[in-house]
Formats: structure tokens, C-alpha cells, sequence
């Protein structure tokens, strides 16, 4: 199986995020390739969770999209403001899959380090 198609079975993904991932690990081998995709499915997030995260805002728990996306300063800030009076629970409403996308190119790099050693 090629890379691209191993790429492929993630579930849910994106082409943006699988052209991300094709360029990052086209000089991993085999194995480094399949040990990095079991290591990325553990640790990616998909923009429809983080979405449902951000709408749990609006019911008085601002904030638990940054604690998912690993923002543990913003979302206590977020908590305690509820979400800015709710404007930045609107923008990150707004923003949830480019914020996806920064935190699984994060979470492709730490994969890649623990895997291959870059």
C-alpha cells in the first residue's frame, strides 16, 4: 500500500490536511509512515468536534475548544469571561478550522519527531 493511500484512511480527513501530510512525510519509510499515522490518528482533531466544542459556548461552558486544542491559558480565560462576553466564542465560532488545521500541523510535527526524529 502506498503512502498516499495509507494517508488516505484517515478518517475524516481533509485534502488540505492529506496534502500537508503527503509533503511531511514523503521521506519516511514504510513502517515510519504507518507508525506516524497510528501516532497522528491518536492526537488529531477534526474541525466538526472542535465546532461542537466551540456551540457549548453559547450554554455556559466558553472555553472547552481551547482546552481541547491544548490553549489550557485561553480556555481558563475564556471560562472565566464566558468566552469574552461571548465575542470570542463567536470568532473561534468563525475561526474553528483554521484553528483545527494550526493544531493538527502542531500534532503532524510531534508525531514526525517521535517517529523519525526531525
Amino acid at each position: 500500500m502506498s503512502n498516499r493511500n495509507i494517508l488516505m484512511n484517515i478518517e475524516g480527513i481533509t485534502p488540505d490536511e492529506l496534502l500537508y501530510l503527503q509533503h511531511a512525510t514523503a521521506s519516511l519509510t514504510d513502517d515510519q509512515l504507518k507508525n506516524f499515522v497510528l501516532l497522528y490518528i491518536g492526537k488529531r482533531k477534526r474541525a466538526q468536534d472542535i465546532l461542537l466544542f466551540t456551540l457549548l459556548g453559547f450554554l455556559g461552558f466558553a472555553g472547552v475548544q481551547r482546552f481541547i486544542l491544548g490553549q489550557v491559558a485561553m480556555g481558563v480565560i475564556y471560562f472565566l469571561t464566558v468566552g469574552f462576553c461571548w465575542i470570542g466564542t463567536i470568532v473561534d465560532l468563525i475561526n474553528h478550522k483554521s484553528m483545527t488545521d494550526e493544531y493538527n500541523q502542531r500534532a503532524t510535527r510531534e508525531c514526525l519527531q517521535m517517529v523519525a526524529g526531525y
